[in-house]
């Protein structure tokens, strides 16, 4: 339970590889919990009883809910008894999901330490996705946009570039186009035949807001008013989406969409199309 009193909880994290799983189950089941919010302790790389010994202090010094990927069954045992004693709650995050596969399987998992983090091909897929999009970013090198798997367009603020990322952390090679009140397009940004263009958008009222954030960040003054005027933001909208339609590119409205659901409608519209291609 939470310290009485307090709106926090501990938990501890606890990996034999670098904890990038347990992070991202964590904070997803902790996002449900709005009115608590938890104090992470990360235990990366555990793989010894030494390693092991200083975690369990700092979980006895700071006791909470105990998340783990251990695949070394002594390890996981030791850290399991440690938390019973304590009256601690504890899971192994893999553990439910790898006897599912077992039980459809009909096989024993062959224990693997950081095999998810295996330097493989699509490590170095996402990496090249990685290095493609940071040089195809805001408009640069757009005579290569042929090369890319999906190019985003949109006004100024629908969030391209943080999308941009996230998707070639997928290994999505993707570009990123502005559309600017009177900057033509790139000329083969309308004849591209292999990418998959798509349009973001998002309300007036969203752009502005972000917008005037961004200026004040900035101390912008100079020539800021069509940018943040929510008449001329609703032309450059309208403007975008006539565009998107002339070309039939698909056409997302990230007003009240994470960059996680964005992106995933992006990588949708991706596979619709490639399975198009294949059939």
């Amino acid at each position: 339970m939470p310290h009485r009193g307090t709106n926090y909880f501990h938990l501890h994290l606890v990996s034999d590889a670098t904890g990038e799983t347990l992070i991202t189950v964590a904070r997803a089941a902790a996002a449900q919990y709005t009115s608590v919010t938890p104090v992470e302790h990360m235990h990366p790389l555990v793989r010894s009883h030494k390693q092991l010994e200083r975690v369990l202090t700092e979980i006895e010094g700071s006791p909470g809910i105990v998340l783990y990927t251990l695949l070394e069954p002594e390890l996981a045992e030791r850290l399991e008894k440690t938390c019973r004693d304590l009256g601690l709650p504890y899971l192994s995050v893999l553990g439910p999901v790898l006897g599912l596969f077992q039980a459809y399987l009909g096989s024993a998992s062959k224990p693997r330490v950081g095999a998810q983090h295996t330097l493989n091909a699509e490590y170095f897929k996402r990496i090249d996705a990685l290095n493609f999009t940071m040089l195809h970013d805001d408009g640069q090198h757009a005579e290569d946009l042929e090369q890319a798997d999906v190019v985003l367009v949109g006004v100024s603020r629908t969030s391209k570039t943080p999308t941009s990322i996230y998707l070639a952390n997928r290994g999505v090679k993707t570009a990123n186009i502005p559309l600017v009140p009177g900057v033509p397009v790139p000329p083969n940004l309308e004849t591209l035949r292999e990418p998959l263009v798509v349009g973001l958008t998002a309300s007036p009222e969203r752009i502005v807001q972000i917008r005037q954030n961004r200026l004040l960040g900035l101390r912008a003054e100079h020539d800021a008013d069509q940018y943040i005027d929510r008449q001329a933001v609703a032309a450059e909208i309208a403007s975008a989406r006539k565009l998107c339609s002339k070309h039939n590119w698909p056409i997302i409205d990230a007003t009240r969409r994470s960059i996680e659901e964005t992106a995933a409608e992006v990588m949708a519209l991706l596979a619709e199309r490639r399975r198009q291609s294949a059939s």
